[in-house]
């Protein structure tokens, strides 16, 4: 939740920091932030006498983007196995903790006892908590879920809605769509878009089946969908899917999502590893991001497909693989930064406003400190979390 004083604050911030990677390093150490973005970067930035501005102290501390979650549960995922094992709600606070400024929420399975109307309600919610928050209408079933009624309207007419997902395939939970009805789904995505300014993007979970990466291949090879309408998540679930997710994305020029599972099993890998993977695979860092899917459901099914447990995914695997990247030199810090902002903004068509540190930009701010641990994070130049204030 946003602290009280900052609903209050200064139409004008100043940050003075040690160092600023926006995300390439950069010579200044202050950002002037004035009604929400970025006015100005550079070295002892002045403000005229007599002007309503905050002055925050962190030369201790490097200032990055804030962090985009582009695949967060944010109204709880699961129920696999019934009533009783649906996840809980994600909080604003347990998303800036982490340094995340943007959300993109979705619906999994379940898009029967939710239904995009909560998750617009909770989307809204996140927002006026101060946190930056988008959502995907539809789920895992074809037809998806819609708000409207009807994709394109969704698209068009509701700023929140910046898509479709996480629409399922290749999994035995989704609705086994016929290769045309997606195509039609994505097309329909596409126009809505086009008539709002947006990407629409469409974000296919891809399970364990056997058919993998194959619907999407097709996609883009029998229609005339371009390649950055579509995005996988899931696909370090197993060692055979990734190694498709790499030639798909080398074939295709495509971006693919890792997922930072917590515990990926025998078959999986982490989101380290998995971008570890990519990369030497000669996948090009701009082509990759990741997601945490936290407050989503971690199902188990045996042989038979028969649900057997699960547990609850959680975000702070996705910013631990991220700075094992970073620490273990597999990238340096500004490109490693796309894997969790710029490229995630581009991804989702918020490019223009989010993911980089420049003029003009939305001021989302994530103040880390020598571990890469983030200590403040700052949306829309309003302070949404403070380590120090945790309790």
């Amino acid at each position: 939740m946003m602290p009280l004083d900052e609903r209050d604050a200064p139409l004008l911030t100043l940050l003075r920091v040690g160092r600023i990677f926006a995300p390439q390093p950069l010579e200044a150490t202050d950002l002037l932030i004035a009604d929400g973005r970025l006015a100005a970067l550079g070295r002892e930035l002045d403000v005229p006498t007599g002007w309503p501005v905050r002055v925050v102290e962190a030369r201790d501390l490097t200032a990055v983007p804030a962090f985009i979650d582009q695949h967060v549960h944010v109204t709880g995922g699961g129920g696999e196995g019934g009533c009783g094992t649906r996840c809980p709600e994600i909080t604003a606070r347990e998303i800036a903790a982490m340094g995340i400024g943007t959300v993109v929420g979705v619906l999994g399975t379940d898009g029967i006892s939710r239904s995009p109307a909560d998750l617009l309600a909770k989307v809204r919610g996140l927002r006026a908590e101060g946190i930056a928050a988008y959502m995907y209408t539809g789920s895992y079933r074809v037809p998806p879920p819609t708000l409207t009624g009807d994709l394109q309207r969704d698209l068009a007419w509701i700023p929140e809605v910046i898509g479709l997902g996480e629409l399922a395939i290749s999994d035995h939970r989704s609705s086994q769509p016929r290769q045309d009805e997606i195509a039609r789904l994505v097309s329909e995505v596409r126009v809505g878009a086009m008539l709002a300014g947006k990407r629409g993007i469409c974000h296919f979970h891809v399970g364990d089946g056997q058919r993998g990466l194959e619907p999407l291949r097709r996609l883009l090879a029998e229609t005339e969908i371009p390649a950055d309408q579509v995005i996988p998540t899931h696909v370090n679930r197993h060692r055979v899917l990734l190694e498709e997710a790499a030639d798909y994305a080398l074939a295709f020029a495509a971006s693919v999502d890792v997922t930072a599972f917590e515990d990926p099993g025998e078959e999986g890998l982490s989101g380290f590893d998995a971008v570890s993977r990519l990369l030497l695979r000669g996948v090009p860092v701009e082509h990759i991001t990741m997601s945490s899917d936290c407050n989503g459901s971690l199902p188990e099914f045996d042989a038979q497909g028969h649900y057997i447990g699960m547990r609850v995914a959680r975000n702070t695997a996705l910013i631990a693989d991220w700075q094992r990247l970073v620490r273990e030199e597999v990238l340096p810090l500004d490109q490693a930064l796309g894997l969790i902002s710029g490229n995630v903004a581009r991804v989702l068509g918020l490019d223009g406003q989010k993911g980089r540190l420049a003029a003009g930009f939305d001021a989302d701010v994530t103040l880390l400190d020598d571990d890469l641990q983030p200590q403040q994070t700052f949306v829309a130049g309003k302070r949404v979390y403070a380590r120090d204030d945790s309790p």
